[in-house]
């Protein structure tokens, strides 16, 4: 772990390649795992607010899940999380031909119909954070379905924190990640060779 500025940043994240694969994942992760997206609670209420403006473009079961829970319920651990369909599908996955999944979420912002990025969580796979009294938790998670997003960032030379530069300066600001970068380039030019 190395610190930033207030958070512990896993050195998996600098060590580690990473590109997501979306033609080999088919974007798994958003139906993959026990328990919807992580949100914040400022998330959740905005995400209660643009339900509207989405929902008929949700499946016909995420629809009803959406209407009797609305946008997100509070998991086994307590964590606000973004509601799921039969055990596993967030309720915010679409699908395009070939069974890839996209989000709703991110197609009503990429259209202008919103201003909201999809959480931060999901920007920021396969990053996890965990918030403590004085800092945060800045790791990184590995996971199967992931795996050919490590060989795609090793094919091109891309580290984890690189190719989640954007969310991670809409998470923690630009000098934050500024910072980061002069460090982990700091750090791979000492350690010795490996992947």
């Amino acid at each position: 772990m190395i610190q930033i500025q207030d958070t512990l940043v896993s050195l998996d994240l600098i060590e580690k390649f990473f590109v997501c694969d979306l033609d080999a994942c088919l974007g798994e992760c958003c139906i993959e795992g026990d328990a919807g997206a992580p949100l914040t609670k400022e998330e959740a209420a905005e995400l209660d607010s643009l339900l509207p403006e989405i929902i008929d473009e949700l499946a016909p079961a995420a629809r009803e899940v959406a209407r009797e829970q609305g946008a997100s319920y509070v998991d086994e651990e307590g964590d606000t999380v973004t509601s799921i369909v039969g055990g596993r599908d967030c309720i915010f996955t679409c699908y395009a031909p070939g069974g890839m999944c996209l989000c709703a979420l991110e197609k009503a912002r990429r259209e202008g119909r919103t201003q909201f990025f999809k959480p931060i969580s999901c920007s920021l796979y396969p990053v996890r954070l965990k918030e403590y009294g004085g800092f945060t938790a800045v790791n990184f998670h590995r996971w199967k379905i992931c795996k050919t997003a490590e060989a795609l960032g090793r094919k091109k030379g891309v580290r984890a924190y690189e190719f989640l530069r954007e969310p991670l300066i809409r998470r923690f600001g630009q000098e934050w990640y500024d910072e980061l970068d002069l460090t982990a380039r700091e750090y791979l030019r000492q350690r010795p060779r490996i992947s």
